[in-house]
């Protein structure tokens, strides 16, 4: 199928700008406008980013779906990479950001398209939305359609005030259009309906909850809402189908890139529903998270202080005998894996993540990248958001349907700042979003750490902060909830205060903050240890549920606390693997029991 599209190349640059109040007059009407006539001394952009739109976009979504496209007025294709050189701009657009809003200076009379009938025969015309036709041009249109036909038509009609355009639409076999401004009537056996938040096809409706400002502009969004549906058009799907794909290809796009088929047909895969029932299986009763994800700087540690060589056969070995050990999908519903291990192999042959579901247990993987300080500060935040969609669709091809995300954060007389709050926050919402979309449940984990002279009653209010703000982002960012889990740290005293947390204390003091600060809709609450010893963390479990019920499963995803048993049994030795499973397995059952 090959598909013939009208309309013009246009030259977006992004300008991201700060938030600098003086850039702005506010004229009589208490409208703010920007200042143009400033200089680079005066008023900056954080960055600056151009791309292609209006039919460069079509027609890099039809190419992406893997057909053949081409546009009227210009003989060239798609090129890949940030700088396509064989592309014309009819015109350019500057679209400015600053903080959460967005402001367009588009040309007040854009050129009117071209039409060249192609040598060939097509057999779609499909006429963009940044058509601009004029009488001559929709007549040389209207003569090719007679003369081919067997081709045919699809308009985007933007302008029902155009008669030209509406001429054309009569004939049309498939009609988009924004929500009409005037009289006109639409067929509704052939009208879509586009708006910046919905799709509407008679009585089918998908609603859109793509985050415009860091992705998309609505002036892309609405290209590739409707190339995707012409797209699943051709392919032969229904109408329906067609405003899923359309809605997951906005939201799943960026400014470089749509997605391609594969893309579209695994993401549609996955109702949220799916993501809920995987949610709440791990969260199942009388079962915890195993986190074995920890770092290569983090086994490298552990190693050391027992003066075991670190090499991959030893990590392997030491991860395998957690794996491996009898009977722990009876207390385990889901194992946190670091990369290199969800890419190693069991000892039967098969892939870690396949071994783990065949004995009933979720594999999941840790995608953040480590902690990176704030310039000019030592609070940090968290790496890893750079190319992680395409991570984490990896991740999802091998097995893996879950993900964890750390924000650390110090409690100091100075720390954790607002800044380093709401900034990590962002991030955690965004990775969640991420997750979700590429069919991968997010475990969210804002730890505050456990090293510190703080009392519990700092442990208790900067939590609860924390809190706040996280799911405040999370709703910011149309996070499902009820496919999202939160990790957490218990609230006692920092390990190095004077007055030390009794279990009592502990489980009040987290219960309270939980009730106050997290939503019900919750799929789960997990509890990491995060430097308790291995009784201190079941006790003080154990003392959190006695001060329930809660609206949400609570339960545990300790590293160290389930490990260092077994990690001590073993040292380095293989000759002790059944000593350490045991080891292992005993810390198992004994926070189990109290679950």
């Amino acid at each position: 199928m090959n598909t013939l599209i009208v309309g013009n190349v246009l030259k977006d640059v992004y300008l991201n700008l700060d938030n600098r109040t003086e850039s702005f007059e506010t004229d009589k009407h208490h409208t703010k406008w920007l200042n143009l006539s400033f200089d680079a001394s005066e008023h900056h952009y954080y960055n600056r980013h151009s791309s292609f739109s209006g039919a460069a976009i079509s027609l890099q979504v039809l190419e992406q779906m893997s057909l053949a496209a081409s546009i009227t007025n210009s003989k060239f294709t798609l090129n890949q990479g940030d700088n396509p050189t064989n592309f014309f701009a009819n015109e350019r657009r500057y679209i400015m950001i600053t903080d959460d809003s967005v402001t367009y200076f588009t040309p007040s009379d854009f050129k009117n398209t071209e039409f060249i009938a192609p040598d060939t025969t097509v057999d779609y015309v499909y006429i963009d939305r940044s058509a601009h036709l004029d009488q001559a041009t929709a007549a040389k249109i209207a003569d090719y359609l007679e003369s081919q036909k067997d081709t045919k038509l699809v308009v985007y009609l933007k302008d029902t005030t155009n008669p030209y355009l509406n001429d054309l639409s009569h004939r049309a076999l498939l009609v988009f259009t924004e929500e009409p401004k005037d009289d006109t009537t639409f067929d509704p056996e052939k009208t879509i309906f586009l708006t910046d938040q919905t799709l509407t096809y008679q009585d089918i409706t998908e609603k859109i909850t793509v985050d415009r400002i860091d992705k998309l502009t609505h002036l892309s969004a609405y290209s590739i809402l409707a190339a995707t549906i012409l797209g699943s058009f051709i392919l032969g799907h229904t109408v329906e189908e067609g405003l899923k794909m359309a809605r997951t290809n906005v939201e799943n796009s960026n400014l470089d890139s749509t997605l391609s088929l594969d893309e579209l047909n695994s993401l549609l895969t996955l109702p949220e529903e799916d993501l809920e029932l995987i949610a709440a299986s791990l969260v199942a009763p009388k079962k915890g998270i195993l986190a074995a994800d920890e770092s290569g700087g983090s086994i490298q540690k552990k190693f050391a202080h027992l003066n075991i060589e670190d090499n991959f056969k030893n990590r392997h070995d030491y991860r395998n005998l957690f794996f491996s050990t009898e009977d722990i999908e009876n207390y385990v519903s889901g194992i946190i894996l670091f990369d290199e291990t969800a890419r190693d192999l069991a000892d039967n042959g098969q892939a870690i993540p396949d071994y783990l579901i065949s004995r009933r247990i979720i594999p999941g993987i840790k995608v953040d990248q480590g902690l990176e300080k704030f310039e000019n500060s030592e609070e940090t935040y968290t790496k890893g958001l750079d190319g992680l969609e395409k991570r984490l669709r990896e991740y999802y091809e091998m097995g893996l349907r879950f993900a964890k995300w750390r924000a650390a954060f110090n409690i100091t007389p100075a720390t954790p700042s607002d800044h380093a709050i709401l900034e990590n926050c962002r991030i955690l919402a965004e990775y969640a979003k991420a997750c979700q979309s590429a069919g991968l449940v997010p475990i969210v984990e804002p730890e505050v750490i456990y090293d510190g002279y703080y009392s519990i009653e700092q442990s208790a209010d900067t939590t609860g902060k924390i809190l706040d703000q996280l799911f405040n982002e999370l709703k910011n960012h149309h996070v499902n909830l009820r496919a999202c889990i939160l990790k957490v740290n218990m609230v006692l005293a920092g390990k190095q205060s004077e007055t030390q947390s009794t279990a009592e204390e502990v489980g009040k003091s987290t219960a309270e903050v939980l009730k106050n600060h997290v939503p019900e809709e919750l799929a789960g609450v997990v509890f990491l240890s995060g430097g308790q010893t291995p009784e201190q963390a079941t006790e003080n479990l154990a003392a959190v549920l006695r001060n329930g019920p809660f609206p949400w499963p609570v339960t545990f995803s300790f590293a160290r606390a389930l490990q260092d048993p077994a990690l001590y049994a073993w040292a380095g030795n293989n000759e002790n693997s059944e000593k350490a499973r045991q080891a292992f397995l005993g810390r198992l059952i004994a926070n189990s029991e109290v679950l």
